[in-house]
């Protein structure tokens, strides 16, 4: 039975239409409207960035929920830097924010999430990854007691008040 139906189900998939006949796959890949293809971006040059806060300065605020009690704590880390609290320990390794000219903007951070059981001296790590204030549903931190979540990176790009 069921390698009748993981047969069928591959005749159905190759039976889908992949776009226009005869069209080429790489060239709709590929093809830009024309209104985007002239369009002008900004010229960025090195100098430019090199006035961007560095990674070791920029300061990241995260947040931390335990669901089992409904306490909420805010942590401003550099990356680099490891905050516990209680059963969990929040580790930064970067956080990023666009630049002003870019769209669409947003801001993340990788982190690393490591929680101790009930009765275990080890810490488990159950999150490494980026997260995104923006698109917090992008990549969840999947941990049924805590939820961690990236609120802000304070950095500067040259020309930036």
């Amino acid at each position: 039975m069921r390698a009748a139906f993981a047969t069928g189900l591959l005749l159905v998939l190759a039976a889908c239409d992949s776009g226009a006949p005869g069209a080429d796959p790489a060239a709709r890949a590929t093809d830009v409207p024309e209104n985007l293809a002239n369009a002008q971006m900004p010229e960025i040059t090195a100098e430019e960035l090199e006035g961007a806060t560095p990674m070791t300065e920029r300061v990241a605020t995260i947040g931390l929920l335990n669901k089992r009690n409904n306490v909420s704590q805010d942590f401003e880390m550099s990356p680099g830097e490891s905050r516990r609290s209680g059963p969990v320990v929040i580790r930064l390794q970067a956080c990023e924010r666009t630049a002003p000219w870019e769209m669409p903007q947003e801001t993340g951070a990788f982190v690393q999430v490591l929680v101790q059981e009930r009765g275990s001296d080890d810490f488990t790590g159950v999150f490494s990854g980026w997260l995104f204030k923006n698109s917090p549903s992008l990549n969840v931190v999947e941990h049924p007691i805590y939820d961690v979540w990236v609120k802000d990176c304070a950095m500067a790009f040259p020309g930036e008040e």
